[in-house]
């Protein structure tokens, strides 16, 4: 496929979009990669990094290799995901302190909306296939009733949940966020992404040097996980696609329980900053919230979250006919 300097740009925000997504605990990247038409070109493409990428090199030149693994997509994309991760943490932190309501309405709708956008790609129904999406919306359901444990500082449990939650991330319907969230890594994740840019931009070589090892950690085991899934999604794509859309869509609606806006707090804990936070939380009607629902304002950002998803199938769409 040719692509213009402008597509490649046009990559690069759906690249922004899946970063926001997986700063997020409930909302998956790999959700906004599927709706905007580059989840496939993106598995295919990482399946394709392997050692036969430096013989490639060596026999055609370095330009042939980096052909070879769609590179200037893969560049175009993660640059994204790396800019929206590094300038959205800090905001995605204070609106879940400060509109937690807002923010997950916004992400229920487009959550919402990526169901009936993947589910309707199902083309070929059976038992199978029905049975396929209860028993994972299922799964997903009790996924997000898990409480999260207390994260170790251990150098292999950091590799551990950066190998499950890149596998998630990938994973259209399971966030990568919640799965730190429940492995106890989240707010660690978070941590070290802003420790990372304030200790650079403040000089304080202390912290960021403490946040990169523990990026590193986290990094490793994300490319390790990213390369063993990738094949085996884009062996599921390519032989039992309508299965495999249907697991998906299963993810999906389960996931939809922990990005419900109205919550009450089951269980508290202690960070490691000494502030009290929540551990545990269950899903409440509006009515039985204790404080203002906001839900004019919620609904509100319900439909500008559904409106987002019908924007970026549009930019799919128009990528197809590329």
């Amino acid at each position: 496929m040719q692509r213009r300097f402008i597509d490649y740009l046009v990559v690069t925000f759906k690249g922004i979009a899946m970063g926001a997504a997986d700063v997020v605990p409930g909302v998956s990247g790999g959700t906004i990669a599927f709706i905007s038409g580059i989840y496939e070109e993106l598995i295919e493409s990482i399946d394709k990094i392997d050692l036969g990428f430096f013989k490639v090199w060596k026999q055609q030149g370095f330009k042939a290799a980096w052909k070879s693994i769609n590179g200037t997509f893969l560049l175009a994309l993660f640059s994204g995901v790396a800019i929206s991760i590094l300038s959205l943490a800090k905001i995605i932190k204070w609106l879940l302190l400060n509109e937690p309501i807002l923010l997950w309405s916004f992400f229920f709708g487009l959550v919402l909306a990526s169901i009936l956008y993947i589910g309707k790609q199902i083309n070929q129904w059976s038992a199978k296939i029905i049975i396929a999406i209860a028993v994972t919306s299922i799964l997903s359901y009790y996924i997000t009733l898990a409480e999260p444990f207390a994260s170790p500082d251990s150098p292999l449990y950091l590799l551990f949940c950066g190998f499950i939650a890149i596998i998630a991330m990938i994973l259209p319907g399971v966030s990568g966020a919640f799965i730190l969230l429940i492995l106890g890594a989240y707010q660690t994740a978070i941590d070290t992404i802003n420790n990372l840019r304030d200790g650079l931009l403040n000089g304080n070589m202390e912290l960021f040097k403490d946040a990169l090892l523990k990026f590193v950690l986290l990094g490793i085991g994300a490319i390790i996980g990213l390369k063993v899934f990738s094949k085996a999604l884009n062996w599921m794509f390519k032989h039992h696609k309508n299965l495999t859309l249907a697991i998906l869509t299963g993810f999906m609606i389960g996931s939809l329980n922990k990005i419900w806006p109205w919550k009450e707090i089951v269980k508290t804990r202690i960070n490691s900053e000494g502030i009290e936070v929540t551990l545990l939380d269950a899903s409440i009607l509006p009515s039985a919230y204790n404080g203002d629902s906001k839900v004019l304002m919620a609904i509100v950002f319900m439909v500008i979250g559904f409106a987002a998803i019908l924007t970026l199938e549009s930019l799919g769409n128009k990528k197809n006919k590329v």
